[in-house]
């Protein structure tokens, strides 16, 4: 008997195996000129994703008892015995999963993991798979907690979750073209490349997973331009390839914030304030960066008059 166990196996072997087929590509095509390839994020992706599935063996996650409440409280119980109701559950996941996104980079606590996810230079199928080993600790799931409390079994939420993802692996690479109007509707290669830019004019852009109708509705859909090619990894670039220094750099940078916080609002205002936000009125969040930007196209040089 085929057990979800089982299943999760040899999708994660599938996953594994095109990225490093991808990887093999891509260095042949450095041969030709093209952009050297760097297989060190391979490595980095690759023990990520072991660290997470041993900690994924221990109980950890803030959000099984948040769960385990919800569904002891639901207010329905929900059965997914028809299209209609999968397509409601597939929406709902959808939603939750854009204010999740959007949570993890706006907020510095969940950003701490989700930046290890943003951390590779370059977009390959394999940083699909780097997704920080601490998001279990962090409770990201809790995101989901609505559809519990509706009445969807945990298991379930978790399992769309899983092929929500899953979904996602194809989106993390530069060789596919924009695909037409399913631009309009879907999260593509070409709104995923902009979301893991680092050019000012694509930060914060295109969280959805499937979808990015919440993305347009929100206000956060942003268009990939042949003008404005993107440049990949954080603003300010990991350039380590350490894994441990990878994964935790931004744990410790936002400790070492908070223990210099000087009073108790200072150090809250570093756990729940954007990236980049600074006491000292030094921020480089992302709208103190587009400011700038925007400052320096209007600046006129002052023009002398010759004598």
């Amino acid at each position: 008997m085929v057990t979800t166990g089982k299943i999760a196996v040899c999708v994660t072997l599938f996953v594994v195996a095109v990225s490093l087929v991808e990887a093999c590509v891509l260095t042949l095509k450095q041969r030709n000129g093209a952009t050297p390839f760097d297989w060190y994020e391979v490595w980095i992706s690759l023990a990520d994703l072991v660290g997470r599935k041993l900690l994924a063996l221990l109980p950890l996650s803030l959000a099984t008892p948040v769960f385990a409440f919800a569904w002891d409280h639901r207010i329905f119980t929900v059965t997914l015995d028809s299209a209609l109701m999968v397509f409601v559950l597939f929406i709902g996941q959808e939603f939750c999963y854009y204010w999740y996104h959007r949570a993890s980079h706006r907020i510095r606590f969940f950003w701490a993991t989700h930046a290890v996810h943003h951390s590779p230079n370059q977009l390959t199928l394999s940083s699909a798979y780097r997704l920080g080993v601490t998001g279990k600790l962090t409770g990201s799931a809790m995101f989901f907690t609505p559809l519990v409390w509706l009445g969807v079994r945990p298991e379930i939420v978790l399992a769309t979750l899983m092929f929500n993802l899953l979904y996602q692996f194809w989106l993390h690479n530069t060789w596919t073209p924009k695909l037409g109007w399913l631009e309009y509707v879907f999260n593509t290669p070409s709104a995923h490349r902009v979301h893991h830019a680092s050019n000012v004019d694509y930060l914060d852009a295109n969280y959805g997973g499937v979808l990015v109708v919440f993305d347009r509705l929100f206000g956060t859909y942003v268009e990939e331009r042949a003008d404005e090619p993107c440049r990949y990894g954080l603003v300010t670039p990991t350039r380590s390839r350490n894994p441990l220094v990878v994964e935790f750099e931004h744990w410790v940078s936002l400790a070492r914030d908070i223990a210099s916080a000087g009073s108790v609002w200072t150090a809250i205002s570093y756990v729940i304030l954007p990236p980049g936000w600074r006491a000292d009125g030094s921020s480089e969040t992302t709208e103190e960066l587009r400011q700038q930007k925007l400052a320096a196209r209007c600046a006129v040089p002052v023009r002398t008059q010759g004598r």
